[in-house]
């Protein structure tokens, strides 16, 4: 963003000293070119951080998957009926 700022105040620097047209154009670019580096490092940090996320939740899922294989193999077998909530 520094960067970004910087290109700018010498664009409007540059455009009160009257440069050429070609001149503006490169100062156009090179602050396009700014702003495009700014927001693919933030979609870089962003998609780290949900990188993050996936494998955090895939860690979970496997545990939780875990701990269901362990607690069905002792389990005995129960009818959906025999649960029936108890304000009925």
């Amino acid at each position: 963003m520094a960067k970004l700022m910087k290109l700018l105040n010498s664009a409007a620097r540059l455009e009160k000293q009257g440069v050429g047209d070609m001149e503006e154009r490169l100062i156009t670019i090179e602050s396009k070119l700014a702003l495009a580096e700014d927001l693919l490092d933030e979609l870089n940090k962003t998609v780290f951080r949900q990188q993050e996320q996936i494998d955090l939740l895939q860690s979970q899922i496997r545990l939780l998957y875990t701990q269901m294989q362990g607690s069905g193999q002792g389990a005995e077998k129960r009818d959906p009926r025999d649960e029936i909530p108890p304000h009925y």
